[in-house]
């Protein structure tokens, strides 16, 4: 399997969703999920692998499309829809490529476990992050 192909157009927030508005911190898509970097306060891609650990922990989804120094919205929790890309009852977790979100198959030996939700459908995500801090 590979990381989720999700259209910046398909993303969309459910009447649940929990925001947070802040800036980019470099180029982000629709879609991607983001960290908050404590030193610049900016929102920047996350991954699962990364060598740095804020980065490993997603902190929710961008909503919207930024370049560096642009405003973003962040989906950190509620129904997220995605387009019709989610198996049913699936859950979905932090990728190792920066900002991808892929199923547990794809979580590979080495990277960070994060639970980004669980599809409630083909479309709708029900974003709730875990992040116990453990690497397969």
């Amino acid at each position: 399997m590979a990381d989720l192909v999700l259209a910046a157009s398909d993303i969309i927030a459910g009447s649940n969703s929990a925001q947070e508005h802040g800036t980019a911190g470099e180029t982000i898509t629709a879609g991607k999920s983001v960290y908050k970097s404590a030193t610049t306060k900016k929102w920047m891609l996350a991954d699962s692998n990364s060598a740095t650990a804020a980065a490993r922990q997603a902190g929710g989804i961008a909503l919207n499309g930024a370049s560096d120094g642009q405003p973003i919205t962040v989906h950190k929790s509620g129904d997220l829809t995605v387009g019709a890309v989610l198996t049913a009852g699936q859950a979905i977790y932090l990728s190792d490529t920066p900002g991808g979100l892929c199923p547990l198959a794809d979580v590979g030996a080495g990277e960070y476990v994060c639970l980004i939700g669980l599809a409630k459908s083909t479309t709708v995500l029900a974003v709730d992050i875990q992040f116990p801090n453990v690497a397969l």
